[in-house]
């Protein structure tokens, strides 16, 4: 009797028998790859899920970009507000009053220097950086304060630069818009041009306020000026307060218009020209200047650079069933 084997070998090689012998190989070592090829992907995917969200468990810890602060002696310290002032920013309340914080509390640190390059933000997170260097200033009254204004300070920057000590600018700088605005959009003429009828229900006549797609309605401007009137008056109440008799009398200064740096030296809005390397050697006289300006760690960069979107499609690529086709 042949064996398997032999009766195999002693099939033509063109034979029925042996041609559907090497199909089937094909097919199951096809298989297999395909199965070798779909674990290596899950365990890819699932990867960069946990490192996903090892980076979260980091941030909630507090861990990556916790700086220790090693003081080289006398020294400068500089805190930058750059960008627009806003809750969610580098250059938000938070941020800045750490890194004050953090600067006033350094038995050597000589004087501080505010480093401002801002079109302006919220009112409220700008106030709130003026309150506390005002009240860090009565706190450690030796230390002084200096702003140095780069390209702008307007705005919420400037709300910020009164509370220092003395004001420098550079020529071309741009600095004031001391002023208040509110924009928006009206949409209703579009909506009747279209033939589309606008349904708002509210519950308290002013619920719909100054609703883009209703008509301007005439008590509700008069109450948005006088919410924006009453900012602006906070807002020169403040400058004055920080620049006194600086100030000239000029009726321009809180139109909201911005000057240049060597046109707010005039106007007593800034001191004098200098930056910061100048007010660190010739005003503090300490040359050495340690930055302490909060730094946005690694994992937060991360994780907002891919968001709540991309763990949710690691994960769905990580978990969904993979089928292994037939070729």
């Amino acid at each position: 009797m042949q064996t398997h084997e032999e009766h195999t070998m002693s099939q033509p090689e063109g034979s029925p028998e042996n041609w559907e012998r090497k199909v089937l190989e094909k097919l199951a070592t096809s298989a297999l790859q395909e199965q070798r090829r779909s674990r290596y992907w899950g365990i890819f995917f699932k990867s960069l899920t946990f490192l996903y969200l090892f980076l979260l468990l980091f941030i909630a810890a507090g861990w990556f970009g916790a700086r220790e602060m090693t003081s080289p002696g006398k020294h400068t310290a500089l805190v930058q507000v750059n960008g627009v002032i806003a809750n969610d920013s580098a250059a938000s309340s938070e941020q800045i009053t750490a890194g004050l914080q953090a600067a006033f509390k350094d038995a050597n640190t000589q004087g501080i220097v505010l480093r401002i390059n801002s079109p302006g933000g919220s009112p409220v997170q700008a106030g709130q950086i003026n309150d506390e260097i005002r009240r860090l200033r009565e706190l450690y009254p030796n230390i002084p304060v200096y702003a140095v204004i780069e390209d702008i300070c307007a705005s919420g920057g400037y709300y910020i630069a009164v509370a220092a000590d003395r004001i420098f600018v550079n020529r071309a700088s741009l600095v004031g818009s001391i002023g208040v605005l509110m924009d928006g959009f009206g949409f209703s003429g579009v909506l009747d041009k279209l033939g589309v009828e606008r349904r708002l229900l509210t519950a308290g006549d002013n619920k719909g306020f100054l609703d883009p797609f209703s008509p301007l309605d005439p008590k509700q401007r008069a109450h948005a000026q006088q919410m924006l009137n009453d900012i602006h008056t906070q807002f020169i109440d403040v400058v004055k307060r920080g620049r006194g008799d600086r100030l000239q009398p000029d009726p321009q200064i809180f139109s909201g218009l911005v000057w240049t740096g060597e046109r707010s030296i005039e106007l007593g809005l800034a001191d004098a020209l200098g930056s910061v390397e100048y007010v660190a050697r010739e005003v503090i006289k300490a040359e050495t200047i340690v930055d302490y300006t909060p730094r946005e760690n690694i994992a937060e960069r991360v994780v907002r650079r891919f968001g709540a979107a991309s763990a949710e499609a690691l994960w769905g690529a990580a978990t969904a069933p993979r089928a292994s086709p037939v070729r």
